[in-house]
């Protein structure tokens, strides 16, 4: 099940009830029939932990109320399993999270050879980079430090995401992204679910092809002491993951979370089953994100994916 999927639709319906109301993004290729478009999708199974296979023909894409020809589907293993793949810790957060570097440093070094890790953080709306991806994990473990703590350290987490995502170097490799963070956005206060920075954040992420994932963990300040501070942000944080095809981890109003080991077990897992999807999408005459939704008719499967890709100018 998409995990992301539903505990955004649950958050959404809670807020609701309870309140009142170049890469892998798309390029050019000159088909007869459309455009061809990229994206990397995850494999979940419905239940239990037993991931079915799937097959190309079994991969059904919709773009609006279109299907779109399907021309490649490469599980990323072997020759195509490159991935750079980017902590981004907000240095906002308390100092509990001090408490889950040891997780995080054993999930750096469990990664296989093919990924490169990097390390940045969340401060003043920009993501400072204490290491860039490197396939040294030793290296990138070292990277890790204590946050700040410090209410006024970070801008906004999804400042620093876009900031990220624009000063990426385009690579062939797919990209990913886990945010640690509380979720808060101190730049729109207004306190509902349309905060315009976050959409922009996601929107940059689709453009580029970025897979975003996120740990809920509580930050400094008075406002992510409330439960409704604690509620938008980990709602914001599902909607991160939701609509750029990551996952999302810890949905509360509590303490904060005992260990990140089983929310890493469950990314990592996610990774090794993750593919490299093409289609030919319909040409237009002006670049832009398109809506799109993947099935598959392989029983006891679902695929989880950005709900908008990147579709160049068609000719």
């Amino acid at each position: 099940m998409n995990t992301s999927r539903f505990l955004l639709s649950l958050m959404v319906g809670l807020a609701l009830g309870v309140f009142g109301t170049g890469s892998l993004a798309a390029q050019v290729a000159p088909e007869a029939n459309g455009v061809s478009a990229h994206m990397v999708v995850t494999e979940e199974a419905r239940q239990g932990s037993d991931v079915p296979v799937i097959n190309p023909e079994d991969v059904i894409v919709y773009e609006g109320g279109d299907r779109d020809q399907v021309t490649g589907w490469v599980p990323a293993q072997g020759d195509h399993a490159e991935l750079e793949f980017f902590i981004l810790l907000d240095d906002s957060s308390t100092t509990t999270l001090g408490s889950q570097l040891e997780d995080i440093r054993q999930f750096i070094n469990a990664q296989p050879t093919s990924t490169k890790i990097g390390i940045a953080y969340m401060r003043n709306g920009i993501a400072r980079i204490a290491q860039e991806p490197t396939s040294d994990h030793t290296l990138a473990a070292k990277a890790l430090r204590l946050p700040l703590g410090m209410g006024g350290a970070n801008g906004s987490p999804y400042f620093a995401l876009s900031d990220l995502v624009k000063h990426w170097p385009k690579s062939n490799s797919r990209r990913e992204v886990l945010m640690v963070s509380d979720g808060i956005d101190p730049y729109y206060n207004v306190g509902d679910l349309a905060d315009p920075y976050l959409a922009a954040a996601i929107k940059d992420a689709q453009r580029a092809g970025v897979v975003v994932s996120a740990i809920y963990n509580p930050g400094v300040g008075d406002y992510g002491r409330s439960d409704w501070g604690r509620f938008l942000g980990q709602t914001y944080l599902a909607q991160v993951a939701s609509e750029t095809g990551g996952g999302s981890y810890y949905i509360g109003f509590n303490a904060p979370a005992v260990s990140f080991a089983p929310y890493l077990r469950d990314l990592t897992n996610r990774l090794n089953h993750q593919y490299l999807l093409s289609f030919l999408a319909e040409p237009r005459q002006k670049g832009g994100l398109q809506p799109v939704k993947l099935t598959t008719e392989a029983p006891g499967a679902d695929l989880v994916s950005a709900d908008r890709v990147y579709v160049p100018e068609g000719r």
